[in-house]
């Protein structure tokens, strides 16, 4: 009867732990899926500057709230699992800038200058190991 009852307690913890496991797991993913679904929404859509300095934003709050390293030029590093960058291209001198290029010269100088411009998301990248957005690439489509 003792060997019995250790049994089911075993058997009880092991169900308990995998669906925990399972549990956390789902949540992470219904995190991911969320998270992907902010910048998923500019992907092939027409933005104002005002949009894309928003986006900027939310992703240099991403990169900093999750401990992202920078490199000596003080651009994010890709770290394989959360971090995020962000590059646009002008066609007003053939040029792609960074976002933190952007974000340090001054966020409120872009804003002022791209307010009405339309840019285009065409290009969005993922982390291999967890399927997060880790780059986006938008080009300016209006003058």
């Amino acid at each position: 009867m003792k060997k019995m009852a250790i049994f089911f307690t075993i058997i009880i913890i092991i169900v308990v732990g995998v669906s925990y496991m399972y549990l956390q797991y789902q949540k992470n993913q219904n995190e991911i899926t969320n998270q992907n679904k902010i910048y998923e929404e500019y992907l092939n859509k027409e933005k104002t500057g005002t949009e894309i300095a928003t986006i900027i934003n939310k992703a240099m709050d991403s990169n900093h709230n999750n401990g992202v390293e920078k490199d000596e030029n003080g651009k994010y590093k890709d770290n394989g699992k959360n971090s995020i960058n962000i590059d646009i291209k002008m066609i007003d001198d053939d040029n792609t800038y960074n976002m933190e290029k952007i974000f340090y010269g001054g966020i409120s100088t872009f804003t002022s200058y791209y307010r009405d411009i339309k840019f285009k998301c065409i290009k969005i990248d993922y982390h291999k190991e967890n399927g997060r957005v880790k780059y986006m690439l938008f080009e300016q489509i209006t003058q």
